[in-house]
């Protein structure tokens, strides 16, 4: 279990310029799914995250960039306390799934992730069939009727536009489809338990361009009725598929903004020197 650090906790004083965050953005006045305030994660004695405050909109793509080690996974890992996996973990500060404190002991871990899915860096199909591995959510919920897991497991394939490639080979083992399919596979077994907010790690970097390019038109379609936040190296694909962009580096969101802003005017030197590749 997470453990909240004690208010007189000693910390390092950050004496780097304050966070430029954008709040009359273009996007300000739609619902905030995810507030994370003042929160702070602790690895034993490495300060992961410093100070974090973002709010993430529903209905849009929030791209999170910025060099290796700088805190973009942690950060996307604690929106569904995958980070208490980890028992050396500490953290102070909140983070609010629609206005709920997600670290409160009152709710269920079980709970949140039903609502914040995740698609990981590297395709993860279970060794299963592809109708399996889209049931299986559902199945683990009570949902036994096999009508009923057919309209899902149709419904997710579809919203991960991959039914028609597979549609004749359900019960064919997912491991026989290509890295970009079981790709869209996964994100089809995510859609199945019908979340709100899907986060995904770097989901294409383990794909050749093509497979890339269809799960980035695959985001663009699915922010209609998901929230998604994206985890990328890739500064073009972020610049492609995302509505706001935040720029973290060591711990700190540096910069949080519009993505056409953060990319064609940013505000903090840090983020120019980052995206036109002066380092990372």
């Amino acid at each position: 279990m997470v453990q909240t650090m004690i208010k007189n906790e000693v910390k390092t004083i950050n004496v780097e310029p304050k966070v430029v965050i954008n709040e009359n953005s273009k996007t300000a006045h739609k619902t905030t799914v995810f507030e994370t305030k003042d929160f702070n994660l602790w690895y034993g004695e490495h300060h992961a995250l410093k100070e974090i405050n973002l709010n993430i909109k529903e209905n849009e793509v929030t791209a999170i960039i910025g060099p290796s080690g700088c805190g973009k996974s942690t950060y996307i890992k604690a929106l569904n306390r995958m980070v208490e996996l980890v028992p050396i973990v500490k953290t102070s500060g909140e983070i609010l799934y629609r206005d709920r404190i997600i670290f409160n002991s009152d709710y269920p871990v079980e709970e949140l992730r039903t609502k914040v899915g995740m698609v990981f860096q590297k395709p993860n199909p279970f060794p299963k069939s592809i109708y399996d591995n889209i049931a299986y959510g559902p199945r683990i919920h009570g949902i036994k009727n096999k009508k009923i897991l057919d309209e899902i497991v149709e419904k997710s394939l579809r919203g991960a536009a991959i039914w028609d490639e597979v549609k004749d080979r359900l019960h064919q083992n997912a491991y026989g489809l290509s890295g970009g399919q079981q790709q869209r596979i996964c994100i089809a077994r995510c859609l199945a338990i019908e979340p709100d907010v899907i986060l995904m790690d770097e989901p294409t970097s383990a794909l050749d361009p093509i497979s890339t390019l269809k799960v980035e038109e695959l985001v663009q379609e699915l922010k209609k009725n998901y929230s998604i936040i994206i985890v990328t190296h890739n500064m073009q694909q972020a610049a492609r598929i995302s509505d706001k962009t935040a720029f973290f580096l060591n711990g700190e969101v540096i910069e949080f903004d519009d993505t056409d802003k953060i990319f064609s005017t940013p505000r903090d030197q840090r983020t120019e020197d980052y995206i036109s590749g002066r380092f990372g």
